[in-house]
């Protein structure tokens, strides 16, 4: 990737503000999360991190009836979120908030259900067990997902577009992680590759296809664009290599 320029963040902020999505994932496989989650109390206190627009949020609010706090560093995606949470008379079960997921200012054991798909690599998922042991209530559930590698030896574009993932490891290394952490592992399963598809690829590629007619005369811009589709492309050729893994612990 090149050195990300001011330009370069207001187009990729253009691309993926309106997506369904901000990563691979699925109503069905958050469902089959939940489902690993089988001591829950019939309303869960839910806290969904690095929540982006909120899609996993919805879905957690329709397979739940509890109440939800979700945090997000960007505040576009606080925004819209909240504008969603009105219009679907959500306002009493979701409560929206601008925040670092590095730094929780939650109170001790103040939920029954953390969760995270595709953010946990800001912080890491050692961090982030320890830092949140603290905010689950005693058999409260942690679940998450986290980029995993799948074959050895992937190719330089792979790795490159990697490299924020500074310690993506494979299953196995997470799960070495988890035992030594203060949570038990419930389970784990690897998403499908249609979840990086339906909302989240698919639409960056059409969104993609009308920023170029926008910015038909603007190098700079078409530059970026073309940055950005390299993913799903690369996708596209090499998804084999890696993956995202959906985990389930739970504190004692």
């Amino acid at each position: 990737m090149t050195e990300a320029t001011e330009r370069f963040w207001e187009v990729f902020f253009e691309v993926f503000e309106p997506l369904p999505r901000q990563g691979p994932g699925s109503r069905s496989s958050a469902a089959l999360a939940l489902d690993l989650c089988a001591h829950l109390p019939p309303s869960p206190a839910v806290l969904d991190l690095g929540c982006g627009a909120g899609a996993q949020t919805f879905h957690l609010a329709e397979l739940t009836t509890g109440s939800i706090v979700a945090v997000d560093n960007h505040a576009p995606n606080i925004e819209r979120l909240r504008t969603t949470v009105a219009e679907r008379g959500l306002d009493e079960r979701i409560q929206s908030m601008v925040g670092d997921i590095g730094h929780p200012k939650h109170d001790p054991e103040s939920f029954d259900l953390i969760w995270s798909e595709g953010a946990l690599y800001n912080i890491g998922v050692e961090n982030a067990l320890r830092i949140y042991h603290r905010v689950l209530r005693p058999g409260g559930y942690f679940a998450f997902t986290e980029a995993v590698w799948r074959k050895e030896d992937p190719p330089p574009e792979v790795k490159a577009s990697f490299e924020e993932y500074s310690g993506m490891g494979w299953v196995q290394d997470v799960l070495e992680i988890i035992d030594k952490s203060d949570f038990s592992l419930v389970g784990h399963f690897t998403l499908p590759d249609e979840d990086w598809w339906n909302d989240f690829y698919k639409p960056m590629e059409s969104r993609i296809v009308e920023l170029r007619s926008k910015y038909s005369d603007d190098a700079e811009s078409l530059a970026v664009l073309d940055q950005i589709a390299h993913e799903p492309e690369m996708h596209r050729r090499h998804s084999g290599y890696y993956a995202y893994e959906f985990f389930v612990v739970r504190r004692g």
